[in-house]
Formats: C-alpha cells, structure tokens, sequence
C-alpha cells in the first residue's frame, strides 16, 4: 500500500491499462437532456457525475476521456441546466452522464426547483445508472450543498463514491486530511462507496484509476 492518500490500492495493472484501452476508442457526445422525456433509450450502463458549480466537472470529464472539448468548461455557476450523455466504445459500451451543477446561488428560484425534479426523477427511475461519482473540490471538503446531494443518493438507493477534484492545488498533509475526513463521512452513508479517489484534470493525478473505477462500477 503506497502512502500516496490518493492511491486506495484497489486497482491492480490489468485494470489500469484495460481501463486506458477502453477510453482510448470511440468517445461522443449524444445528446442533452432537459427533460425526462428526452432521455435516450437505457440499453447500457450508465455513470453520472454530480458535483457542485465550478468544481471541475467538466475539466475531469475532458481529462478521464482524454478529449480536451468533450465537456464545455466554464467559470460561470449554473450553465449547465441539462443531461448531457456521452457514448463510450464502439460498439457502445457504457455512457457517461454530466448532471447539472449544484449550489449556484445565483441561480433563480424556478431554475432550482427544476434541478431538483430533474435529477431527483433520474435518479430514482434509471434502472441502468451504476454508479454516480460525486465531485467535492479538495481545497473546500464536503459543504452543506454536498450533503443534500448525498441524501438525494440515499433515498434513491443509488450507489455513489465520493471524488476529490483539484487535488494538485492543496499540500499532500493537508489532502491526505481531507481524504481522511472525506472517508469518514463516507462511511456514514449507506450508499457511499468506501473509499475515495483524489484526482487533478491538471496534472493526471488520479485519472488512471478513475477510468479504473468506472469500468469497475459498470461491472
């Protein structure tokens, strides 16, 4: 077992490499979705990201698929109000999900109210969602915001890991730290995956074992 914080020692080369092969092929952009209604046919497993506004979704989903503009990336909270849907493989494998961001206080009441039944409907009725990978940014730890995501999780009984996002930005003490109470929170929740992934779009940190871990989760 490394002392590294963000290697949980869960994933062997195989894995690693299996993972990297897969993520190499065919990745594409399917649709949005703003509605339930427009969601496309379940025919495959499928791996949603949540996270609150301006925690780096989008950046980590352009690092995991190694696709630079996959993802939009944008400093302004909230610009992303829909379901946006990723084909993975050819043929197709699994899909990614980028869920809306969360905890943008600006955003006006109706916008909020229609995040809430949005992702609420989604998560309760996708009979093929796997696993959903919660961002929390590893300068700030777990907010009030990410709480309520978590419990939206558990009473859908929908089964998450936590993901530390910018883990390149704080001192190895202090992310070993946040990784620790990050755990430990985890390990309140009854549908939270145990351990937890630090990873930096920037640097690479944690991305390998990232495309492990969803390759992991669709099983």
């Amino acid at each position: 077992m490394s002392d590294d914080p963000t290697d949980d020692g869960l994933f062997d080369a195989d894995a690693i490499e299996g993972a990297r092969k897969l993520f190499a092929g065919p990745i594409a952009f399917l649709k949005s979705a703003p509605g339930l209604e427009h969601l496309p046919d379940p025919a495959v497993p499928e791996i949603a990201f949540a996270g609150r506004s301006n925690v780096g979704k989008s950046s980590l989903l352009n690092a995991l698929t190694g696709r630079n503009g996959l993802a939009r990336t944008s400093n302004t909270p909230g610009r992303t109000q829909e379901l946006n849907f990723f084909d993975i493989g050819s043929p197709l494998a699994f899909r990614l999900v980028d869920m809306p961001g969360y905890g943008f206080a600006k955003a006006p009441k109706d916008v909020v109210k229609k995040w809430r039944f949005l992702i609420n409907d989604y998560l309760r009725g996708r009979q093929v969602l796997k696993r959903t990978l919660v961002l929390v940014d590893a300068r700030h730890g777990l907010k009030d915001v990410d709480h309520e995501i978590l419990g939206m999780l558990d009473k859908a009984a929908v089964s998450y890991r936590l993901v530390l996002t910018k883990a390149d930005k704080i001192k190895p003490t202090e992310l070993a730290a946040v990784v620790d109470a990050t755990s430990a929170e985890a390990r309140k929740h009854p549908a939270a995956h145990p351990q937890i992934l630090s990873t930096s779009s920037e640097t690479g940190l944690g991305i390998a074992e990232l495309r492990a871990a969803v390759i992991d989760a669709i099983g």
